[in-house]
């Protein structure tokens, strides 16, 4: 099937999409005329009610299918003046590729490079082209790979796939995006009728009396059933359009080995999921750590530190390559599993051109600290960018965890403020453990409802990994408020705390470590003891 049928039978579908819509409504509007005519009146009102609630979502929906402002991603845009050696290398793969070059290029923070462009009359003339380049991709991948990757969505330009096929494309996000506010509006209202339910039945239980079951199966019913109609609409859709996407991902690859080689391209393929998961990874343990703390690391680090994190853990990451997966990220996934495209690749016939490239390349960047810093001031909000800076990732760490520490809501904390009716601290857990009410306490914590007598051992073995957690939060966060604590920050490890005169991290199980192991579980045994852990505790300041 020609680019141009495609583009034809994803505007049937796309219009179909509407026509459901005008259906539902016109269904809607007969039951209404029906109800009004015959029912009783107060029947009649019920049902014109329900009908409106219906059609709230069905209108919204039909207007959610116009394309949003502002849906390109947030980036960088670079001129040729910015980084000559980097449009160089753009309009050098172009020109092999047989295509025309993009008429600007974005980076992003984000793992992946994209091609678009903004047709003319449906698809049938071009138009402007984009080109995003991942920073994180820059940072990874040497130039040989990053070859590859530009030559793949080259090869959607020489396809044709962003002209004649725009409509698919644009089609699926849209639909997607539709489908995913009925599910938002319906999960919303679930969620506020259980925070009514489980404040009512706070209430009962305060005053004694037996709280219901938490019921919520009716909450956002009508956006529910939309939901359901529009998904079985929109997986007709994905169906039909899934394997032209996958077959262009299979001819993109082909043209990239094509022009730069069969090596050069599948190792780029391996790259990409290993990438993918270690910047998640960094994000999460790195870049964002500072958040709570309103903090951010120094300037040009928030994407400039993935670099040294991939080097630290390299050993990790080359386990990976080897690993690719096999699988779709989801069964509508325009992308065919990483491992299939890698395979196909590594069929075709050898063409002698080596892979073997030590250029990485963010060097084609002029002056790439720069870069970096003005792509945060790009990629992140405006309240992200008015946090304090940290002077180094070990003041920003040390911030995170004091914060993370003072601020502290396990469900310990939670059982422990309602059964004394208090600020849930160290010393008045401690009190209550004096005082043999421990496991009384214990009962209003997350176990088995298999074991729910205090005096039950087996209840006791299920809740106390959750005290022994808990409870070393609190000891620490009593080090943490003394400002006794040290945390080792490091690129290839989790980071460690030591506690004050120990010679290991807390996993090492020495010295004051294993003091605090021991001294916690003495308080949480069945004949709790909690003397070796008042020992261990900093002395409470003294007032003024």
């Amino acid at each position: 099937m020609g680019a141009t049928l495609r583009a034809l039978r994803a505007l049937v579908l796309l219009c179909g999409f509407y026509l459901l819509s005008l259906v539902l409504l016109a269904v809607a509007a007969v039951v209404d005329v029906a109800a009004v005519t015959w029912a009783p009146d107060a029947l009649a009102g019920k049902i014109v009610i329900v009908s409106l609630l219906l059609a709230v979502p069905v209108v919204r929906g039909m207007f959610m299918l116009r394309t949003p402002r502002g849906e390109d991603p947030p980036g960088l845009p670079v001129t040729e003046a910015d980084e000559p050696r980097l449009w160089a290398l753009v309009r050098e793969v172009a020109a092999a590729t047989g295509t025309r070059a993009p008429d600007a290029v974005v980076l992003t923070g984000d793992v992946n490079a994209g091609v678009g462009e903004e047709p003319r009359l449906l698809g049938l003339r071009p138009g402007p082209r984009r080109l995003y380049l991942g920073v994180p991709l820059l940072t990874g991948l040497t130039e040989a790979r990053l070859k590859a990757v530009l030559a793949h969505e080259y090869g959607h330009f020489t396809g044709g796939d962003t002209r004649l096929s725009v409509l698919a494309v644009r089609g699926r996000a849209q639909i997607a995006r539709t489908v995913a506010h009925f599910h938002a509006q319906a999960d919303g209202k679930e969620a506020a009728e259980r925070a009514r339910q489980e404040k009512a039945a706070a209430r009962r239980t305060a005053k004694g009396g037996q709280a219901r079951k938490i019921d919520t199966a009716g909450a956002g019913i009508t956006y529910r059933l939309m939901a359901a109609l529009y998904t079985a609409y929109a997986k007709l859709y994905m169906r039909a359009t899934l394997s032209t996407a996958r077959a262009q991902e299979y001819a993109a690859d082909l043209a990239a080995a094509r022009i730069v080689g069969r090596e050069a391209t599948a190792s780029a393929l391996r790259e990409l999921p290993v990438l993918s998961a270690a910047h998640g990874f960094y994000l999460d343990a790195y870049a964002t750590l500072g958040l709570p703390a309103r903090q951010l690391p120094p300037r040009g680090q928030f994407f400039g530190g993935f670099g040294r994190m991939l080097t630290a853990r390299e050993t990790e990451l080359a386990g990976l390559r080897e690993q690719l997966p096999t699988e779709p990220g989801s069964p509508y996934d325009s992308h065919p599993p990483i491992a299939d495209r890698v395979r196909r690749i590594e069929e075709l016939p050898a063409d002698g051109r080596d892979a073997d490239d030590d250029h990485p390349a963010l060097a084609l960047l002029t002056d790439p600290a720069r870069t970096l810093a003005e792509l945060e001031d790009a990629v992140l909000t405006d309240e992200v960018r008015r946090f304090e800076r940290a002077g180094e990732w070990e003041q920003l760490l040390s911030s995170s965890m004091a914060a993370g520490l003072a601020s502290l809501d396990t469900p310990l904390h939670r059982a422990l403020a309602f059964h004394t009716e208090g600020r849930p601290t160290l010393p008045a857990l401690l009190r209550l453990i004096d005082d043999g009410r421990l496991w009384q306490l214990a009962q209003r914590l997350p176990s088995p409802e298999q074991a729910a007598n205090a005096q039950d051992p087996a209840f006791r073995e299920s809740v106390r990994p959750v005290l022994r957690d808990a409870l070393r939060s609190m000891v620490l966060a009593e080090f943490s408020a003394r400002s006794l604590l040290h945390w080792e920050f490091s690129w290839s490890r989790p980071a460690a705390v030591r506690l004050p005169g120990s010679a290991s991290d807390l996993d090492g199980e020495t010295g004051t470590e294993a003091a605090l192991h021991a001294a916690v579980a003495a308080a949480l045994a069945d004949h709790p003891d909690t003397g070796p852990l008042r020992a261990l505790l900093p002395p409470a300041p003294q007032p003024v």
